[in-house]
């Protein structure tokens, strides 16, 4: 049976360099980090860029399930079984560098690491929490109240001492699939908050904390 090492665990340093069990890589954008029915080996932290998270039903249609960024995890089903496969595609929405831990690596450093373990469990708690708050706005939200919640999401909104941020390149038809409805409505929907100025809209998306008001507004 392993035994924690006597040196201290250094987490920043562990998540930011290559090492045992774990590779550094690099995704140019539109590249896929790993297909729906691959094998699910490792798992993926992101340093930089972002990541989109894609299903395909039987049928052979797509939708886009969520949208991950620097400081998460991708890939996480791999910790489930042994031989399981992702139920998900992984890809990169622009540059993304990530850090790729092979699955005996992520188990060995959870048991024997407690500051890892709380880190990963936060994150578990925080994707379950989004998913179960996507349910509730798909159940219960306009699709105008979804779109807006969707990129109060992508522009990190919350995060203390940042500036209103652009963000990513992502087009409309993404944007419909997140939130369930069509491109012409998600078109409709964002040239009304750039009339109200809740938004700049030119080819890239830059939102104004205003753009709560969609949300709070019955």
């Amino acid at each position: 049976m392993s035994r924690p090492s006597d040196t201290p665990f250094n987490l920043a340093k562990f998540l930011s360099n290559a090492g045992l069990g774990r590779t550094i890589v690099q995704f140019k954008p539109k590249r896929v980090l790993f297909l729906q029915g691959d094998s699910a080996d490792s798992i993926f932290y992101l340093q930089t860029g972002r990541v989109k998270l894609t299903v395909v039903s039987k049928s052979g249609k797509e939708a886009t399930i969520a949208l991950l960024s620097k400081d998460e995890f991708v890939g996480e089903e791999s910790l489930a079984t042994v031989g399981g496969v992702h139920m998900t595609s992984a890809t990169a929405m622009d540059a993304c560098t990530a850090l790729k831990i092979e699955r005996q690596e992520m188990i060995r450093v959870m048991h024997e690491q407690l500051a890892f373990s709380d880190l990963f469990l936060k994150f578990l708690l925080g994707r379950s929490m989004r998913t179960q708050a996507d349910l509730v706005d798909q159940l219960f939200n306009s699709s105008e109240k979804r779109l807006a919640r969707i990129l109060l999401l992508m522009a990190e909104f919350g995060r203390p001492g940042e500036p209103e941020p652009e963000i990513p390149k992502i087009s409309q038809e993404t944007l419909a699939e997140m939130i369930g409805t069509t491109r012409s409505r998600v078109s409709f929907f964002m040239n009304r908050f750039r009339a109200l100025g809740f938004i700049e809209y030119n080819g890239r998306i830059r939102v104004h904390k205003s753009l709560l008001n969609v949300i709070l507004h019955d």
